[in-house]
């Protein structure tokens, strides 16, 4: 089992950027593919990235490519999300999560472990 937490949320203007981290408990965290997913009010939760376990190969949302990047840090136990160039409409609530196997998928019900989410607000 693993355990998720999320940091790096907050308020920033249109243009700008924000680091997102997700630290896992435990020894195992380089046995999980992990992604970054959003949900928006009224709104289902949606891929943003991910990443294999070995951090080798990285996915991207559309919406997320050229602005965004995931990465890892097995060492440390953690998983970021670099947000770049924001825009208004990727105001959501963040969510880290985890799936056991090498490899990542884009829907949320193939991911077992979930974070509390952390709330990304930009303004334009």
């Amino acid at each position: 089992q693993v355990q998720l937490i999320e940091s790096g949320g907050g308020l920033v203007q249109a243009g700008g950027s924000l680091r997102l981290s997700c630290a896992a408990s435990g020894r195992t965290f380089s046995s999980y593919a992990m992604g970054w997913f959003r949900q928006a009010p009224g709104k289902e939760r949606e891929v943003v990235a991910a990443i294999t376990r070995n951090g080798g190969t990285t996915y991207y949302a559309g919406s997320a490519k050229g602005r965004f990047t995931i990465s890892r840090d097995n060492a440390k136990n953690t998983v970021y999300l670099q947000m770049n160039s924001l825009r208004p409409e990727d105001t959501a609530v963040y969510y880290c999560a985890a799936r056991g196997g090498a490899y990542y998928y884009t829907e949320p019900t193939q991911y077992s472990y979930w974070g509390q989410g952390t709330q990304v607000t930009v303004s334009s």
